[in-house]
């Protein structure tokens, strides 16, 4: 079993920043991949970003590029969520999973993991 827990999210305005942390504890030793999903209301979850232990390579939804940047510490079991420039269409529901499976970072069925989520509000 793998717990995530995360933090950081909150309200914001267009424009401004926050910086998401995960950090994963139990059997994190057999942790292939630490992403991180939204969900906004009506939508189904995405893909946003994540760190394959296996290699370090770091994956970014192309649409969030530039804006969002992904890290994490592997040693620490933690992974972080870096968003600056946010805007409202932003607005969801944030996830950290954890995948121990190989398998593509980007598909939501890879991860066997899931933490309870944190509330990313952007006003306009």
């Amino acid at each position: 079993q793998v717990q995530l827990v995360e933090s950081g999210g909150g309200l914001v305005q267009t424009g401004g920043s926050l910086r998401l942390s995960c950090a994963a504890s139990g059997r994190t030793f057999s942790t292939y991949a630490l992403g991180w999903f939204r969900q906004a209301p009506g939508k189904e979850r995405e893909f946003v970003a994540a760190i394959r232990w296996r290699d370090a390579n770091s994956f970014v939804k192309r649409s969030v590029q530039g804006r969002f940047t992904v890290s994490g510490d592997k040693a620490k079991n933690l992974v972080e969520l870096q968003m600056n420039s946010l805007k409202p269409e932003d607005t969801a529901v944030y996830y950290c999973a954890a995948a121990t499976r190989f398998g593509s970072v980007v598909l939501s069925n890879s991860y066997e993991y899931w933490g309870q989520g944190t509330q990313v509000t952007v006003s306009s």
